[in-house]
């Protein structure tokens, strides 16, 4: 079916649940306007839909290729890929000091939201070269911002970022590239990376790798870890590319999904040493690194909610179109299969879900924003905070619900859906990854509930459960009919929230074990008490506008409000309860999970 970039909805999540237009009101965002907001996210809905969307079905049965050394992607990735860069997308929230449009962190969100709802296997080369452009923006020499920012801003060049090794995934600790220092200050790097995204490709010019390696006598661990840049091709004094580096790739991983993505091994140092430059400083890598992380986790946090829109908007027409068995009324011949109550269900979780995901991640982009540009230093110290607090769970209860959706598209399908013509089963296999890479979401919740919720004494957690709180009254207070139970059951979610958070705080000083044993779920609770309250306020903001302009367009959020409030968030004291139940001792564990003789 043809894919319809979800603008009007990723507008209206910005609005009442972000509130960008307030942002611009406070004079926070320079000279742009809500209107330039909506022309930009409608011309990148049209561009995703008309020109990637149709690559998506493409690149998925092509794949990319690998012959001796040489990666080529799908037929059309490079054309629609030059035409894309030269509209300036690459560079949506790059600064203007090196060609970028220096726009809101918000919009840059909302715009990869729809590059990977059209072809998230096409949108990860972007995804990768923006997290690049911040980190070499933050920690960069000035000579390195000067060579390298404006060609990858423009996306000539493309970025990527090479943590993985064989022994080191999760842990990199275990990291073994070497880099050595040479005389004229530059650095040779040896070793090899894997799952590598778009480590070689025909898309872009040249290719600038941050590269983690450890130099002679450094500390063990992590400590000792310091991020250089390698680019494919050296770049010359007056900026031309001058001879190919000594770094390859050696082959490319059969994925389940995102077929058209080159996941590469890389080799670095087959002869002298790959030629590198430091980035920040000696044995500070992994502290530089975490600019490019955290950005590349929130991005992953739309690829759940992209993959899951598109899943649901085929779930939909099928729905639509498919005529199976009689209505819960009778009557003679069949009916579309939208109409039987359990098709409802399904669509009704795929798109409450998706859209109460989308709300959270907005909530975290708008808190960089306000990190960077707010008033006072108070304003911008707790907005920071909160941004660190949201991104475990934008990254990960997002491509939790990226999952669900798709698999549950792929049972409104029925037999078909496990056929792979129809694209359903597509949608599954490329949501799959987003929930591992970029920190699998086990280790999410873990820095939630270790790092995070400690974070200025408890008291950025408490002002969020505070928040939805004050939603959930507001609900109570002016919300009309059309709600139902929804202020009741967000309140009870908060009270669920509150009570774990106070537990889980306890048990970090008394009982790691517990704390960790429930971290998942912990994050989990917190996605639906936060993603309901986004619903809801969502459903406020549409209540308004039918009573102040006489427009009912919108009222459908009322309805997603209170489906998500009395049919998901209802799962909320159950995993209070699971969360206090605390760890069990290890040697039971042992003795569950032991084989069978």
């Amino acid at each position: 079916m043809p894919y319809r970039s979800p603008v009007a909805d990723i507008l209206f999540s910005l609005s009442a649940v972000a509130d960008l237009p307030g942002m611009i009101g406070r004079g926070l965002a320079g000279d742009l306007d809500w209107d330039a907001v909506k022309s930009i996210v409608a011309e990148a809905g049209r561009f995703a839909t008309e020109e990637i969307a149709p690559l998506n079905r493409a690149g998925d049965l092509a794949g990319a290729a690998y012959e001796n050394g040489v990666v080529t992607t799908p037929p059309g990735f490079a054309d629609v890929y030059q035409r894309w860069a030269e509209a300036g997308w690459n560079g949506v929230s790059a600064p203007t000091e090196f060609g970028g449009m220096g726009l809101p962190h918000l919009v840059n969100v909302a715009c990869t939201e729809i590059w990977n709802g059209a072809s998230m296997a096409f949108a990860l080369c972007p995804l990768l070269t923006e997290g690049a452009v911040g980190a070499l923006k933050a920690f960069g020499s000035r000579e390195l911002l000067d060579a390298y920012l404006p060609p990858m801003v423009s996306g000539r060049w493309t970025g990527t970022m090479n943590l993985t090794e064989p022994q080191a995934g999760s842990d990199l600790n275990a990291v073994r590239a070497r880099a050595e220092r040479a005389p004229d200050g530059s650095y040779r790097l040896f070793g090899q990376k894997i799952f590598i995204t778009y480590g070689e490709h025909d898309m872009a010019e040249n290719i600038v790798h941050l590269v983690l390696a450890r130099l002679p006598g450094a500390p063990a661990g992590t400590r000792g870890l310091s991020l250089f840049l390698a680019p494919k091709f050296l770049v010359n004094a007056e900026g031309s590319l001058g001879e190919r580096n000594d770094l390859r790739c050696a082959g490319i991983e059969h994925k389940l999904g995102i077929h058209g993505s080159p996941t590469c091994v890389m080799v670095y140092g087959d002869n002298d040493g790959a030629k590198a430059w430091l980035i920040g400083e000696e044995n500070r890598g992994l502290h530089a690194m975490f600019v490019m992380m955290n950005a590349a986790r929130l991005a992953v946090g739309t690829q759940g909610v992209a993959i899951g829109d598109r899943a649901y908007q085929q779930a939909l027409t099928y729905a639509r179109e498919r005529r199976q068995g009689r209505g819960p009324k009778g009557g003679d011949g069949m009916i579309p299969i939208i109409e039987h109550p359990d098709v409802q269900r399904m669509l009704m979780t795929m798109k409450a879900n998706v859209h109460a995901a989308r709300g959270v991640f907005h909530l975290t982009g708008v808190s960089l924003d306000l990190a960077s540009h707010a008033d006072t230093e108070a304003e911008r110290t707790a907005a920071a905070n909160r941004a660190a607090l949201l991104t475990p769970i934008a990254k990960a209860f997002s491509t939790d619900i990226g999952d669900e959706a798709t698999s549950i598209g792929v049972q409104v399908h029925g037999g078909m859906g496990f056929i792979e013509e129809t694209g359903a089963a597509q949608h599954m296999r490329d949501s799959r990854i987003a929930a591992i890479y970029e920190g699998a979401n086990g280790i999410h919740g873990v820095d939630l509930v270790h790092r995070k919720l400690p974070l200025a004494g408890g008291e950025t957690v408490s002002q969020e459960i505070a928040g939805i709180r004050e939603i959930a009254g507001s609900v109570a207070g002016r919300g009309g009919a059309g709600f139902g139970a929804t202020a009741e059951r967000l309140a009870e979610a908060a009270d669920a929230l509150e009570e774990s958070t106070r537990l889980t705080l306890d048990w970090l000083a008394t009982d790691q074990n517990s704390a960790l044993a429930g971290a998942s779920q912990y994050l989990r609770l917190f996605g639906l008490a936060l993603g309901g309250a986004c619903l809801a306020k969502a459903g406020l903001a549409a209540e308004a506008l039918a009573a102040e302009w006489d427009d009912e367009s919108e009222l459908g959020r009322v309805g997603l409000a209170r489906f998500f409030a009395e049919k998901l968030a209802t799962a909320a004291p159950g995993l209070a309860r699971a969360i206090a139940s605390g760890g069990a001792p290890l040697e039971p564990y042992e003795a569950i999970l032991a084989e069978s003789a």
